[in-house]
């Protein structure tokens, strides 16, 4: 019985992706870099195609996963054309990931596929010593074994000499052709320089509050410095509310407006944002006017921390139909990317387009930048779908909760325009 002529792709995705984070980001954690997995897979299968010069049969991924349960890339990568996802386990020890049966799983493949002459070709990208018998093993079989190794960060070998030397064919797969797929994200603001903030999220950052909460803001404020100044000097009398200030998005204050003044501009509250002053009563780096699972949030007794006209909102899972339920995984395995601000972009869209009552999103509009207490919970749990989640905590990260925020905004920003749009000349008939 002779091998049918095609070629079969062993992938050690920790092997790729980690070699990958090495040469582009200096270091092998994935999570410094940015995939993009259909592009991936597509250059996988043209390369392999031109060196064996016999047809794909199929791309086998293997990676490693928490209890083996697929993440979000491993969704999008198994409804992929001519691509077979296999998962080992993925512990972690003393702070680091490792992965578990990942070996034992591309060695049971590649003699299988060997013994049972389902190909005449096996390209295997991997670097692990411990696949040489089944390598071995493939070549006895009469299948002719091409090694792919990525470019070294150091110029020098990441993979077992042994299989090196075994190997029929080998490949190194350079930075320029890793960078047709793959890019190192930009971490800067983690390395003591501050990042270039996204003007959406800027926006969010530095927004004034709703006037209907100034007064009650300023209050609040007048409220706080009296119960220092008490703390600090008991004979000092308590300021009066209008001496207070308004708060703003990082707990810092500004003057409150006196009356027939307008509202402080972003740029004015940008301008006197900062730390918060060491004797203020909550916590410094405090997050006003945002739901969020950790830290304190400015939530006084009802109905101003929810107030009444928003409790009645309905949830995206209550406006959502089973059918709607499963195109909504379909699109989110298929076409949703998992940028945060795209995460918040689609969230928002789908409930716009759901809500039975349109009047919803002007009383909306009014709380900006605060969602309201339910819908942000919901939002944030959609988005650790898409593998936003700090390992460290199963926390979102501080700027990515900002950017999902600042998609959904932008959404109910567009919805909302789109709502006070003019007619169109032709549609409002003649005079």
């Amino acid at each position: 019985m002779e091998h049918v002529d095609r070629c079969v792709v062993l992938v050690d995705a920790g092997y790729l992706l980690g070699a990958a984070a090495s040469l582009l980001a200096g270091e092998p954690a994935r999570s410094r870099i940015t995939v993009d997995h259909a592009a991936l897979i597509q250059q996988l299968r043209e390369r392999a195609e031109a060196d064996t010069e016999q047809p794909l049969l199929r791309i086998y991924w293997f990676d490693g996963a928490p209890d083996r349960v697929p993440q979000p890339e491993h969704r999008r990568l198994r409804v992929m054309p001519r691509v077979t996802v296999r998962l080992g386990a993925l512990t972690r020890s003393d702070g680091r990931w490792a992965q578990k049966g990942v070996d034992a799983a591309m060695h049971t493949e590649l003699t299988e596929l060997a013994r049972n002459r389902a190909c005449s070709d096996i390209v295997l990208v991997t670097g692990d010593g411990d696949l040489l018998p089944g390598l071995m093993s493939a070549k006895e079989h009469g299948v002719a074994v091409h090694l792919w190794a990525v470019q070294a960060a150091d110029g020098d070998y990441n993979q077992s000499e042994d299989l090196v030397a075994e190997a029929d064919e080998r490949r190194v797969l350079d930075r320029a052709w890793i960078t047709r797929a793959v890019r190192a994200k930009d971490l800067t603001g983690l390395c003591g320089t501050p990042p270039v903030p996204r003007p959406e999220i800027a926006a969010i950052l530095s927004a004034p509050l709703p006037e209907s909460a100034l007064a009650a803001s300023a209050e609040r404020a007048a409220a706080a410095a009296a119960h220092n100044s008490a703390q600090t000097d008991p004979n000092a009398a308590a300021p009066s509310p209008a001496a207070g200030g308004v708060e703003t998005a990082n707990g810092s204050t500004v003057p409150a407006p006196a009356a027939g003044k307008t509202v402080p501009t972003p740029k004015d509250l940008a301008a006197l944002r900062g730390p918060a002053a060491p004797s203020a009563p909550h916590p410094a780096g405090a997050t006003l006017r945002w739901s969020s699972d950790k830290g304190w949030i400015d939530r006084p007794a009802a109905p101003l921390g929810e107030p009444a006209e928003t409790a009645f909102l309905p949830t995206l899972a209550q406006v959502t139909s089973a059918e709607q339920r499963w195109a909504d995984r379909e699109e989110d395995i298929t076409t949703v990317g998992g940028d945060p601000y795209e995460v918040g972009q689609v969230f928002a869209r789908r409930w716009l387009d759901r809500l039975p009552e349109h009047g919803h999103v002007h009383k909306l509009a009014a709380m900006y930048p605060r969602i309201p207490h339910r819908i942000d919970g919901e939002l944030l749990r959609y988005a650790a779908r898409f593998g936003l989640l700090a390992h460290k905590d199963d926390q979102i990260d501080e700027h990515d909760r900002y950017a999902i925020r600042a998609g959904f905004w932008r959404e109910i920003d567009v919805h909302a325009a789109a709502q006070h749009a003019p007619a169109p000349e032709e549609s409002r008939g003649t005079p």
